[in-house]
């Protein structure tokens, strides 16, 4: 008997429905005519042992028991589910062959190996064990993955990455949370203050962004602005570019601070010659952009929907568990297998049915051009989100899914249009010894961009559409000078999309140049799958508020992050265990070496935390009683459409 373990009911609804009939529907499980059966995890049916079976006297949160550090780790079952669990116990027990069904990730691969190593699965029936990656749950994606096995035993690294990412997780949120939780009501403060080494660094990251916004002083600078008339009566603008010798009067960003300069400048140019300097006129191509990955299309519903990435993350989930219209969606990759190309035809004609608004652009859509999303070197477990050949079942969504799903279609659908062209201009003037620089875009062919809602008129003061043609050393004419007074402006405050945006690209707000490289190599603060859950978290646990769309720290938020070292406000530490995990799952470092190095930086943690001053904790707000409750600091993965609980 062939035993097909899913991650969730949903995915082994779809892989019954990819096998053949009739199929006898029991408790926990789907019988094959030849025997076979599927069954299913909930979710995580296993979580770490709380700290009180190790020992029960650390039911109490007491700092003399810190760090805890469990020699000998232990799951426990989790109370809501262990009558799947019980099940497939009994399942597993009868088969002759285990296939393991998790998401194609590093969280499904350890969920459903965590079972197997629990039910102690001999030996010989575990190195048998297959494993079945799906990313898309229409029946013929499925049937065309369950031809494609792979030995379980390939992806054993990535489980001792995700065990040893899930096992640190526990020791850095349960001590850290209980030191600071204990050290804050010493302060008079009666909550709960949670640590994660992703969530921490985040609540850093918009302490940090309204603080620089608090302390912000706005400067007054200047641009002059050369009004040019060719001999042929065109007329343009040219933007001055200050030489070296005016840096005593800018900033660090070449900003001219003196009005005195900017006027000097302009009545010396007015009424002068323009000599051309430099004229370059290039034909440029841009090819469309990836498909979606999950924090990418976050970003992009956020900022045309103003959706939470939240939001966006439970609408995938239904679009790709209960429509079945779009691939797995918690990817971290942007790109496609050369394989899935012959499948566009298909999935285009598909679109071309599902709603009035993609009919016509995928009517128009090439299926035999092939953009360079298809790069099998680029994907791994995953690949894009893209619409399934279920894509015609569109018309029957609701406002918000039909919203994202025709993101992702869009997305989809520019891989099959031609590169967008453009004439790129640069041209640069001498006027009375003074540089100038005037830059044009002009659409030659539209492409994959005629996908894409007419955009507003922006500033053209430096991206002007159409410059005139002009050659090196044609005399032109300066009839006129602008002076433009400009005022800096503080940084905007975060929002869902730049908040996202600043996870994923977090490199940039890292002077470390060896963090820098590793956070560039990473992907950036937490995972695709998990940073939408890490933001709610915050949220609900009172260190994040929202004002319109913008998203600031609380007072308590504040407070706590002014208490704690800067490696735990910072993104370096999470960094570095995202490269040491990456090396794990690769086989390129060892599960002992990790744990050894977490364990002594946690000690060093705690007694620092022992000796920090609280007194920023004194005299805050009562939280809410939602956030009042403690949390246990194990990582979850919850079933279904909810976001898996983040570090």
């Amino acid at each position: 008997m062939i035993l097909y373990i899913a991650e969730k009911p949903s995915l082994a609804r779809a892989i019954a429905a990819a096998l053949p009939g009739p199929q006898k529907k029991q408790e926990g499980c789907i019988w094959l005519p030849n025997g076979d059966c599927i069954s299913w995890c909930i979710g995580h049916l296993l979580e770490q042992a709380e700290p009180h079976v190790y020992n029960p006297a650390f039911k109490a949160w007491q700092l003399d028991h810190l760090p805890i550090i469990p020699n000998d780790w232990q799951w426990q079952e989790k109370t809501n589910t262990k009558k799947q669990l019980s099940i497939l116990k009994k399942l597993i027990k009868q088969a002759t062959q285990l296939v393991h069904a998790g998401d194609p990730d590093r969280e499904g691969q350890l969920l459903v190996d965590e079972v197997l190593h629990y039910t102690k699965v001999p030996a010989q029936k575990l190195q048998q064990t297959q494993r079945v990656l799906i990313s898309d749950l229409t029946p013929a994606a499925v049937k065309k993955s369950l031809q494609q096995l792979k030995s379980n035993a390939e992806f054993a690294a990535l489980s001792r990455s995700a065990l040893a990412r899930a096992r640190a997780d526990w020791l850095f949120g349960l001590n850290l949370t209980r030191a600071y939780t204990i050290r804050g009501r010493q302060a008079g403060y009666q909550g709960v203050l949670s640590i994660g080494r992703v969530q921490t660094p985040v609540l850093g990251l918009v302490v940090a962004r309204d603080t620089e916004r608090e302390n912000f002083v706005a400067k007054n600078y200047y641009q002059v602005w050369a009004q040019i008339t060719t001999q042929e009566d065109q007329h343009f603008q040219a933007k001055w570019l200050p030489s070296d010798a005016c840096r005593p009067y800018m900033d660090e960003e070449g900003r001219v601070l003196h009005r005195a300069l900017a006027e000097n400048v302009a009545s010396r140019i007015a009424n002068q010659p323009a000599v051309v300097t430099q004229a370059d006129y290039k034909q440029k191509k841009q090819p469309p952009p990836l498909p979606y990955n999950l924090s990418s299309l976050q970003i992009d519903a956020a900022k045309i929907f103003a959706m939470s990435a939240q939001q966006v993350l439970d609408t995938c989930q239904a679009l790709y568990e209960r429509h079945q219209i779009i691939t797995y969606p918690r990817s971290d990759c942007r790109y496609l297998p050369t394989l899935q190309h012959k499948d566009a035809k298909a999935i285009i004609n598909a679109l071309s049915k599902g709603s009035e608004a993609l009919a016509n652009s995928a009517e128009n859509a090439n299926a035999k051009l092939k953009s360079k999303a298809w790069n099998d070197k680029q994907v791994t477990a995953h690949h894009a989100i893209i619409p399934t050949s279920q894509a015609h079942k569109a018309a029957s969504l609701n406002k918000t899914e039909s919203q994202i799903f025709g993101l992702i279609a869009r997305q989809y659908l520019m891989q099959f249009y031609p590169d967008y062209q453009y004439l790129s201009t640069l041209i640069q003037l001498d006027i009375a010894g003074g540089k100038f620089e005037a830059k044009g875009s002009t659409p030659v062919s539209l492409g994959w961009r005629s996908l894409l809602p007419a955009k507003k008129k922006t500033d053209q003061e430096e991206d002007q559409e159409q410059l005139p043609n002009v050659k090196k050393e044609d005399s032109l004419w300066c009839n006129q000078s602008i002076i433009k007074d400009k005022v800096t402006t503080p940084p905007a405050a975060f929002t869902d999309a730049t908040l996202l945006a600043a996870m994923t690209g977090i490199s940039r707000f890292v002077s470390d140049k060896n963090i820098k490289a590793i956070l560039k190599e990473t992907d950036g603060l937490g995972t695709d799958a998990t940073r939408a859950g890490i933001i709610e978290i915050l949220f609900k646990r009172g260190f994040l508020i929202r004002k319109g769309k913008q998203i600031h720290a609380s007072q308590t938020g504040r407070a706590f992050a002014d208490t704690l070292p800067s490696q735990l406000v910072t993104p370096d530490m999470t960094a570095q265990w995202e490269a040491q995990l990456n090396a794990m799952s690769l086989g390129e470092s060892r599960y002992q070496d990790f744990m050894i190095g977490l364990t002594d930086n946690l000690t060093e943690l705690l007694n620092q935390s022992r000796s920090v001053s609280t007194a920023s904790l004194q005299h805050l707000p009562a939280p809410k009683k939602k956030a009042f409750k403690k949390r246990s600091a194990t990582r979850k993965r919850t079933p279904k459409s909810k976001a898996k609980k983040p570090a």
